[in-house]
């Protein structure tokens, strides 16, 4: 995935929520439904959410300097933090203090029809973004479950709009029965039941997002599957064994590898850089992201593998 992978799924979900925001607040306005408010609430955060997606992205492509000399690939781990937490903070908390009000207070709905088309429409939208974000994220998800592609991106965007889409689609749906359950039955409590389980339902997809870009930003190394993929590259032409190494991604497409290897003895210095030249080809011929390689040449002193 390039440097802008993801920007049509940002850019899809940016337009659908800011249209989505405003309808739902016209009709708050006009109905009082503590879960369309919600919801709005909601929408607001996601239009600023993909707003920082879009800067990080823009941030990361910085050229290196002296004080960052491995660049700032990390810039879009650390926007994608900020949005699962302003997920939790602006969309779950409020949903949740914004419901309990409602049950105290007992507030009857007005206009509830107004309140049904927008959020049918707003569906009809959220559907459309989260489309887009399904098509963008099968270009790299390979055979990956979802699941697995969201515990396992390196690329944070992508996981990061599939879930805000889906929390905005199972929240509309909320919302649409917590209106719809109040105009049934006449009893309001009904929409604020629907508000509160919008602000769990928020919860725990922010809480998976900031678990997941904790760990991205804090940083994590390259999967079983291009590890094996590394060493089996490094140990080959003249390189008799991998003694160990250790690899970290620096941004969604900049992996670092460090590994001391084992060289035939004997080698003269021009033999010895030329084995090492070979290596890293071979590593980056199968693993493009692996960008940045340092290998420690040295003689095969034991069998054991050292720590």
């Amino acid at each position: 995935m390039s440097a802008g992978g993801g920007t049509k799924a940002i850019i899809a979900a940016l337009v659908a929520n800011a249209g989505i925001a405003i309808a739902k607040f016209i009709g708050f306005l006009i109905t009082g439904s503590s879960s369309m408010l919600a919801e709005s609430v909601h929408s607001v955060a996601d239009t600023s959410n993909q707003g920082l997606l879009l800067l990080g992205q823009r941030t990361a492509k910085r050229k290196a300097t002296l004080a960052h000399p491995f660049g700032f690939g990390r810039d879009r781990y650390f926007y994608s933090f900020i949005v699962a937490l302003m997920l939790f903070s602006l969309g779950s908390v409020f949903a949740l203090y914004e419901g309990i009000h409602k049950l105290e207070a007992h507030e009857k709905l007005s206009s509830p029809l107004v309140a049904v088309v927008i959020l049918v429409v707003a569906i009809g939208l959220e559907t459309y973004s989260f489309r887009t974000a399904i098509v963008e994220s099968k270009a790299i998800k390979g055979n990956a479950t979802w699941w697995q592609f969201i515990r396992q991106s390196k690329v944070p965007e992508l996981p990061v709009v599939l879930l805000e889409d889906a929390g905005a689609l199972f929240g509309l749906v909320l919302a649409l029965m917590g209106v719809g359950m109040s105009t049934l039955t006449g009893d309001p409590v009904w929409d604020a039941i629907g508000t509160i389980c919008i602000g769990v339902l928020l919860g725990v997809i922010a809480i998976i997002l900031i678990i997941e870009m904790k760990s991205l930003l804090i940083g994590e190394g390259a999967s079983q599957t291009e590890l094996d993929v590394i060493v089996d590259e490094l140990a080959a032409g003249k390189v008799q064994r991998v003694i160990h190494v250790k690899t970290q991604y620096m941004g969604p497409e900049e992996l670092l590898v460090a590994a001391k290897i084992a060289l035939e003895p004997g080698l003269s210095l021009a033999e010895v850089a030329q084995a090492i030249d070979h290596a890293e080809q071979r590593v980056r011929n199968r693993v493009p992201a692996a960008r940045l390689i340092y290998l420690e040449p040295d003689l095969d002193r034991s069998t054991a593998v050292k720590a």
